[in-house]
């Protein structure tokens, strides 16, 4: 069964998104990006917006653990490059304030959806983290440089090198999480209750302020950003990506060859 994206409105002027695909940890697969790109857009005029994950979950990232290993490179890469990309700059295009309400693991993909949003609440326990090193993944810039911008380099070099998971309390600290509370639910709406009852010209106005002063900081030269790319795509087809998925879905210690 596909994930779906549940729309409701806990408060006035305020939407949540939940990301909801319980059978796999609130994947991220193809409808839950397709209708998370079209609902952030359709609800753009909200004051705020909250995105959430059902069941205790977040998110557990990627939808590509189920792949058959004969089209896994095109379908996986598929995944990333179109329907993810399009959901996260969706909600960093977005007008309205972004809460991201974690009640449990946010991990992967996950993870950068929620540091895509303007403000993460973290339930007190739950761990967050980013496995490519554990899957032979070269992750996107775009995405690593969020993590810079957000965390700064040493901690991304934590995460995405070292490939641990950290807690709440952690990533409170590490500024990758602004709050941790124990009623995530009622501290998310609670939190886009304040930022909708605030000035939308100046929230909206700020807003944009920051993201293009942000993005002014961190253009590429276009040769060197081909191959960054270039690294990203190759990862894909490589031996090792494919046997890091199988040793995650086999549960069992990987067997790199560097290929």
């Amino acid at each position: 069964m596909p994930g779906e994206l549940l729309v409701d409105q806990p408060a006035d002027e305020v939407v949540r998104l939940t990301i909801s695909n319980p059978a796999k940890r609130n994947a991220l697969d193809h409808p839950i990006l397709d209708a998370l790109a079209a609902a952030v857009q359709e609800h753009g005029d909200a004051r705020c917006l909250i995105l959430t994950g059902a069941g205790g979950m977040f998110s557990a990232g990627y939808d590509i653990g189920d792949i058959p290993r004969d089209v896994f490179a095109e379908q996986a890469e598929r995944l990333v490059a179109h329907p993810f990309t399009a959901a996260l700059d969706a909600l960093e295009a977005c007008d309205a304030p972004v809460v991201a309400a974690l009640p449990g693991h946010t991990i992967g993909g996950g993870l950068e959806m929620a540091l895509c949003c303007d403000f993460r609440i973290a339930a007190d326990g739950i761990r967050l983290g980013m496995p490519p090193a554990k899957l032979g993944l070269v992750y996107s810039h775009v995405g690593l440089r969020r993590f810079i911008a957000s965390i700064g380099a040493p901690r991304t070099r934590e995460l995405f090198l070292l490939g641990r998971n950290v807690d709440a309390r952690t990533a409170l600290g590490w500024g990758l999480v602004h709050r941790v509370a124990d009623d995530v639910e009622a501290a998310g709406v609670e939190l886009a209750g304040e930022l909708a009852a605030n000035a939308p010209l100046s929230i909206r106005g700020n807003k944009r302020v920051i993201r293009e002063l942000l993005a002014a900081d961190v253009r590429l030269d276009e040769e060197v950003e081909r191959e960054l790319i270039a690294l990203r795509v190759a990862s894909f087809a490589s031996e090792d990506m494919k046997e890091g998925v199988r040793a995650f879905t086999e549960k069992r210690p990987p067997r790199w060859t560097g290929r």
